[in-house]
């Protein structure tokens, strides 16, 4: 098991984009822990698969938190009877097409009750997160699609969805993060919006809010954000929010690193595993 005093290297937060772009890259920050405290070095952009990859494929040790979800339900995988061990239904699930699945999707949540038209993994609704069957506003499962069969192929150790007490050596380890699960122990307000009429002063203020938690360590986490004021600065300006969430990303990471089983539940379901940071009234 990966301890809390283990060289770690590189702390990475990954804010994930399912189509990137230089308007809209795969934002990556990149820090590290020193005692209690992630100092943030600078956060990067990777607006194409092959910069990502590149980023997948570096040497380690690290350890990355990934604003993506690393598989879909269990009640919906069983549904079409689809692989239902992790890595077998990751590499099927990239391989589909988008089309296909949209279809599939949908014949699912027609075939419920109004109300309950999707299903939820045990840690979305503890997380807050959308249902990560979504492929719509936002595009959840098509983010799953691209990202978690290249996490995959590149090799990266994934807790959870693979044995967590035997972490090979020079581990890359990935987690899955949700920046949004912090960001509401702060504001339930919004923080952030890719259009640019709507990145408001009130949003700037929210970011602030959030900004100022992190540093103080009062977010629910259990290390605390250092940074330039530079990169604070930048962090308050990024109305997307991506800068944002990269560095919470990354905060999360930090945090389940510094935890027994990284704070996953006992009985955690290996198909769909867990987010970083969200606690379980059953994690050991």
């Amino acid at each position: 098991m990966l301890e809390a005093d283990q060289n770690l290297g590189r702390v990475y937060g990954v804010d994930f984009s399912s189509a990137p772009s230089r308007r809209k890259p795969i934002t990556i920050a990149i820090g590290h822990c020193r005692g209690r405290d992630y100092l943030l070095d600078r956060v990067v952009a990777a607006p194409s698969f092959e910069a990502f990859e590149s980023f997948l494929n570096h040497a380690g040790p690290w350890i990355a938190g990934f604003d993506l979800p690393f598989s879909l339900p269990r009640p919906l995988i069983e549904h079409y009877g689809w692989p239902s061990q992790w890595a077998e239904f990751v590499q099927w699930y990239g391989a589909q097409d988008r089309q296909q699945l949209r279809h599939l999707f949908k014949a699912f949540c027609d075939g419920r009750p109004a109300g309950s038209k999707y299903v939820y993994r045990r840690t979305d609704r503890p997380a807050g997160s959308s249902p990560a069957m979504r492929w719509t506003n936002p595009p959840v499962a098509w983010m799953a699609h691209a990202g978690a069969p290249r996490i995959l192929q590149a090799g990266l150790f994934v807790p959870g969805q693979q044995p967590i007490d035997q972490p090979p050596a020079q581990a890359r380890v990935a987690l899955e993060a949700y920046p949004g699960f912090t960001a509401r122990q702060v504001s339930r307000s919004s923080y952030k919006s890719d259009e640019l009429a709507k990145q408001t002063p009130e949003r700037r203020r929210v970011r602030q809010q959030i900004l100022d938690a992190l540093i103080a360590g009062s977010a629910g986490l259990n290390c605390s954000l250092t940074m330039s004021a530079i990169w604070r600065r930048h962090l308050l300006n990024d109305g997307s929010g991506d800068l944002l969430d990269a560095v919470i990303c990354a905060l999360q990471a930090a945090h389940a690193s510094r935890l027994p089983r990284f704070g996953f539940p006992s009985d955690l379901d290996p198909l769909e595993g867990w987010i970083a940071s969200v606690p379980s009234p059953h994690a050991v």
